[in-house]
């Protein structure tokens, strides 16, 4: 991977309850905010929302699209950022499934 590209990360959630889904929503809503590496916030670019209903989704009800600078950032939000530990800390006893992948666009 080249260090010049972005990092682009695609989430996927299965949280059955749309009470939970608002729950770990609201969190990525502040998450651009809250995520901050040497005290600047470091995740270029974040899209959260629940998805529409299609059989196609494979029972999948949230997607995240996250963009980060390098590699590195995304490590960085994997295990050290706080807000991402804060996240996590809520929606893992809501998850029935979760799928996550990353990758730099060819197109850049």
């Amino acid at each position: 991977m080249s260090p010049t590209k972005p990092i682009r990360r695609v989430t996927l959630f299965k949280i059955p309850a749309e009470e939970d889904q608002q729950k770990v929503l609201a969190i990525y809503k502040e998450m651009p905010d809250k995520a901050k590496r040497d005290g600047q916030p470091y995740i270029l670019s974040l899209a959260a929302g629940p998805t529409i209903e299609d059989q196609r989704n494979q029972g999948y009800t949230i997607a995240v699209i996250s963009i980060f600078a390098s590699e590195d950032d995304m490590k960085y939000y994997d295990n050290e950022c706080e807000a991402h530990a804060a996240l996590k800390k809520v929606a893992k006893p809501l998850l029935q499934g979760m799928m996550m992948v990353y990758f730099e666009s060819i197109f850049d």
